[in-house]
């Protein structure tokens, strides 16, 4: 039995969706889905579809592109109502969301309980003393300009900062309470700073994640923190801990030739080698 994850399976994209197809079935695995399935409701049902007779259970997570304004179905649905009618979704498909009861890995290594969050951001990892504006502005410069700025509405919350404060008070709070054991953290965005590795865009950095998060590591007891939104694959450690980025990606980002399940990545138990890792001090 093992723990597996993949985020930014984007299957708006054909070419996302052939890739999936041909996942190996893991009937006694598990699997975390690190968010950015997709657009709409249709696209969670696809994916879930697909994935969960593959495996034992499916975990899933919300990122920014789940979060974007669409046409559910007659109702055009943002902000935390799309997030609501994303959470009906998945217990209609049997699938745990990230408002869900948090489960626990009983599998080797375990138990662990399986912290699922959707922390936002809060443009705090934008060079310090910025504001929004002034990160939104600094982002521009450089020509990166994101569409979360107007496919992402935070309503019934004043703007996604406050949304973002909500979830890290509400995650905290929940997180207190499973001290009892070892936890193994998700959340689509990365949970600080000096994990953030995007060469290509390197000034999309104010919309991924919250600083508020830099040592949630160590206070509730990590043994693993499962993210993706970077789209850049990899192992890094710090304190002990591993920080695993999850990411499936673009078409174009992918490895040509590399089977869908080579972007698997195993979080319990530990993998003897991880070939990508780095240390941070």
């Amino acid at each position: 039995m093992k723990l597996w994850a993949l985020s930014d399976l984007h299957v708006g994209h054909a070419r996302n969706r052939e890739l999936l197809s041909h996942l190996s079935p893991r009937t006694d695995d598990w699997l975390i889905v690190g968010g950015d399935v997709g657009e709409t409701g249709d696209h969670l049902r696809w994916a879930f579809d697909l994935l969960q007779p593959r495996f034992a259970r499916v975990l899933w997570v919300p990122g920014n592109h789940e979060l974007w304004t669409s046409d559910e179905r007659g109702a055009r649905l943002g902000g935390a109502d799309k997030l609501a009618a994303l959470g009906e979704l998945c217990r209609e498909r049997g699938v745990v969301g990230v408002d869900d009861e948090w489960p626990v890995w009983p599998g080797e290594g375990g138990p662990h309980t399986i912290a699922l969050m959707a922390l936002l951001y809060d443009y705090s990892f934008a060079p310090a003393g910025m504001t929004r504006a002034a990160a939104v502005a600094w982002a521009a410069e450089d020509g990166v300009v994101a569409a979360d700025e107007v496919r992402l509405d935070p309503s019934p919350f004043a703007d996604i900062v406050a949304w973002s404060a909500a979830r890290v008070r509400s995650a905290a709070a929940r997180l207190e309470q499973a001290r009892a054991r070892p936890t193994i953290l998700v959340n689509h965005w990365p949970l600080r700073d000096d994990l953030i590795f995007i060469p290509r865009v390197p000034r999309y950095r104010p919309w991924c994640g919250t600083a508020a998060t830099r040592d949630w590591h160590r206070r509730y007891g990590a043994r693993v923190v499962v993210s993706g939104h970077l789209h850049t694959r990899r192992t890094d450690w710090i304190d002990g801990v591993r920080f695993e980025e999850v990411s499936l990606g673009y078409p174009r980002e992918q490895r040509p030739g590399m089977l869908a399940d080579a972007y698997l990545r195993q979080i319990l138990p530990e993998p003897t080698a991880c070939t990508t890792a780095r240390a941070i001090a």
